[in-house]
Formats: structure tokens, C-alpha cells, sequence
């Protein structure tokens, strides 16, 4: 029930969007002669109409080329390995150099991995980059089987044999966690993939140390409330029917709850910049917001079986984790060196989490071990932005560069 409510919802959304567009063309020709003052609301109104409602279609990456040196390179996106859950995707550069070959692993977190298209494109220039792209649950069939905690770490490992000896993994926000299991998992099978270096930036390791809202929410409830209450079927109208999942929209709309005055504030600044022909400012409001609205559907057992071992019982942050039943120990990663960050300001990924990845791999020398807290940055401050093209990714880069 649900999800079809959602879905009435979003077809008035739909809607929405086409009376908007049917409006704003109408005004064009319009405020193109010169009628430009006394149309501005509507045109305004019109341009709100069309941001209706959530989208559940994966943004393009947009990225077509990246300066390598003093030269502009073409960039191609190519599908290395393919499963019902996620694409390996590899950004080809047509350079004679050899890079480091990266995995950047995006958080599956109701978002599609195109969150990151500032990351990697900042890492372009100086690596051979790969993407974790993940795909929408509600369009995976139930025949493909369910997708849950160890199936995402087994992604990691399958993606990495794909990329071959040597590689380097970096994971933004909630794997972390994943991407950590995984080294453990190849460190104890001596897989000869395994990755050389693995950066963690702002993952919940140790949710324990300074909790915060999110880590809160998750304590309050037993799981089977989450279970009951965020849980949801997919409908017949789409590839995926009958797969329980937690929709995107309630993962969103718990980001938008956190933050909503602030949110709020945007969208009318969004008006009124549309409505003063601030063109450039419009722009950047409606850029973030296409991104942040495109959504997509986890798992049901993913979701559940995430705030169970890393939200609820801290099973990582004790070294207690199984994966496929057997006890993995964080202390064998041996040949992993590890990065962490954080960002001072961060109120979904307090100080401390991520950085009590260094208390789990005792078994690291200290020359193998890099810890880095970036000043005045949030949560998105970490892995975009300024402050990370400035400063903190020439770290990430020397440290990749220095185990490579």
C-alpha cells in the first residue's frame, strides 16, 4: 500500500511537470519579444511546476573529457562486468600513460552512483577510474534473487578480479563498511586482487563514538519496526514486481527531514533567482536538485541486514563480523594500506567513525596507515566541493600514488 500510494502520488507529479513544461513553452516566444518583466512570476511558477515529484531514472555522467596534462582527453564510459545489481564502469581514457587503476565505490543509500560525478571526475586526470553503478531494485526481476550484505561485498570482490592485481579502492559514506569486509575477505583467501590501498571516506566503522541523528534513529526502533514500517513491495507496472525494498523516496525524504528549513530556503531562492533572470544561480540550485531527486530502491535484505550489523549490534566496529557464516577478521589485512577521512563538520558520519578503521587493522604497519580530518566541510564537503578538489584529494592522490 505503500508504494501504489506513492505512485498515484507520483503520476500527479507527472503531471505537474507536463502542464509546467506546456506553460513555459507558451510564455517563450513571449518574454523572447521583449514581454519579460510581467511574465517572470509565471515563467517562475511554470519552471516550479516542472521540478514536481521525484525521478527514478539514472542522471547521465556528463563527463566527456578531462585535461590530462596539457592536452583535453575524450572520455568513454565502458561496462566491464555486468550483474542484475550493479555495472562495473570503467571512465576510458585514450592516454599511452599508465595510472592507477581506482574502484570508487558509491554508497547504495537511495541515490544512484552519479552523486559521485564530481569525485571522479576529479580523480580522472591522474587515474584509471571505476565506478560501482549501481542499479534501481525495483527494476531487477525477483528471479535474479535477493540482494543483501554479503552480496554487495561479493560485488567488491567479483569488481576488483574484473580490474585485476594491483588496483585501489576508494568508498564514499556507507561502504565503508562493505569495501573494509572485502579486504578482510580477500586478505584471508590470499586473493591476488586485492586491492594495494583502500581510502574510506566518511563511513560509519564505529557508529558507537559521537552518534548523531542518524545513528540515533536507528537505535530507537527495533528492527522489526523498520521491517514494518519502511518496507514496501514493488508494483506490477514495473520490471522488479513483487520485490520488497526500501524505496528511495522514503530514504530521501528522511535526508530532506533532516535538513527541511534548509531545503525550503533553496526552492524559494530557486524562484526568485528564475524570477530576477539570475541564470547562473537558478542553475546551480536546479543542477543539485536533479541529482539529489533521481532515486532509486534498495533491497529490502540489504537495508535490514546494514542497520542490524553496522547500526544496531556494531558487529564490525567489535570485529565480530560473519560473511557467508564465517568469521572475518579485520586484523589479517596485511597488504591493504589505509586511508581514512573525515570531515570536521559532518553530522550524518560523526569524527571518530571512520577513523576506528585503524583500531580494527592491527595487523597494518604504521607506514601502511593515513588518517586526514578536512576543517569546514559537512558530509558532501568530504568527497566534493572546493575543499575537496584542494585539499583534500591531492592527499588521497599521493597516498594512492605512494602504494601504488
Amino acid at each position: 500500500m505503500l508504494y501504489d500510494a506513492f505512485e498515484v502520488q507520483s503520476d500527479i507529479a507527472k503531471q505537474t511537470r507536463t502542464w509546467g513544461r506546456m506553460v513555459n513553452e507558451a510564455l517563450a516566444p513571449w518574454r523572447s519579444a521583449g514581454y519579460r518583466e510581467p511574465l517572470n512570476w509565471f515563467t517562475a511558477s511554470a519552471r516550479m511546476m516542472m521540478r514536481a515529484g521525484l525521478t527514478f531514472a539514472r542522471p547521465a555522467y556528463g563527463i566527456d573529457a578531462v585535461t590530462v596534462g596539457n592536452r583535453q582527453v575524450p572520455v568513454t564510459e565502458e561496462a566491464v562486468l555486468v550483474t542484475p545489481f550493479g555495472t562495473l564502469l570503467r571512465f576510458r581514457k585514450d592516454i599511452d600513460s599508465v595510472q592507477p587503476r581506482v574502484l570508487v565505490v558509491a554508497p547504495l543509500s537511495g541515490h544512484f552512483a552519479t552523486l559521485l560525478r564530481g569525485t571522479v571526475k576529479t580523480m580522472l586526470p591522474d587515474h584509471d577510474v571505476y565506478i560501482t553503478d549501481w542499479h534501481n531494485a525495483r527494476d531487477v526481476p525477483l528471479s535474479a534473487g535477493t540482494f543483501g550484505f554479503d552480496d554487495y561485498v561479493d560485488h567488491l570482490v567479483q569488481f576488483l578480479e574484473a580490474m585485476g592485481d594491483g588496483a585501489h579502492i576508494v568508498a564514499v559514506c556507507q561502504p565503508a563498511v562493505q569495501t573494509l569486509v572485502a579486504a578482510a575477505v580477500m586478505a584471508q583467501s590470499r586473493n591476488a586482487a586485492h586491492p594495494r590501498s583502500m581510502t574510506l571516506m566518511a563511513g560509519p566503522v564505529d557508529c558507537r563514538i559521537s552518534p548523531t541523528s542518524v545513528n540515533k534513529l536507528a537505535t530507537s526502533k527495533p528492527l522489526a519496526w523498520f521491517e514494518k514500517n519502511l518496507i514496501a513491495t514493488v508494483p506490477s507496472r514495473h520490471a522488479g514486481a513483487g520485490r520488497r525494498v526500501y524505496p528511495g523516496f522514503m530514504q530521501v525524504s528522511a535526508f530532506l527531514s533532516m535538513n527541511a528549513k534548509r531545503h525550503i530556503q533553496q526552492h524559494a531562492d530557486l524562484f526568485w533567482h528564475i524570477a530576477n533572470d539570475e541564470t547562473d544561480k537558478a542553475n546551480g540550485i536546479e543542477t543539485f536538485y536533479d541529482e539529489y531527486f533521481a532515486v532509486l530502491d534498495l533491497d529490502a535484505a540489504f537495508y535490514l541486514e546494514t542497520v542490524k550489523t553496522v547500526f544496531q549490534e556494531y558487529t564490525l566496529a567489535k570485529n565480530e563480523l560473519t560473511y557467508r557464516g564465517n568469521p572475518i577478521d579485520m586484523r589479517g589485512i596485511r597488504k591493504t594500506a589505509l586511508m581514512t577521512v573525515e570531515g570536521e563538520r559532518d553530522d550524518i558520519c560523526a569524527v571518530g567513525q571512520t577513523m576506528a578503521a585503524h583500531d580494527l587493522c592491527t595487523g597494518l604497519a604504521p607506514h601502511m596507515k593515513s588518517h586526514h580530518l578536512q576543517a569546514g566541510v559537512g558530509h558532501y564537503g568530504v568527497f566534493s566541493g572546493r575543499k575537496w578538489e584542494n585539499q583534500t584529494y591531492p592527499l588521497v592522490r599521493n597516498f594512492i600514488q605512494s602504494h601504488n
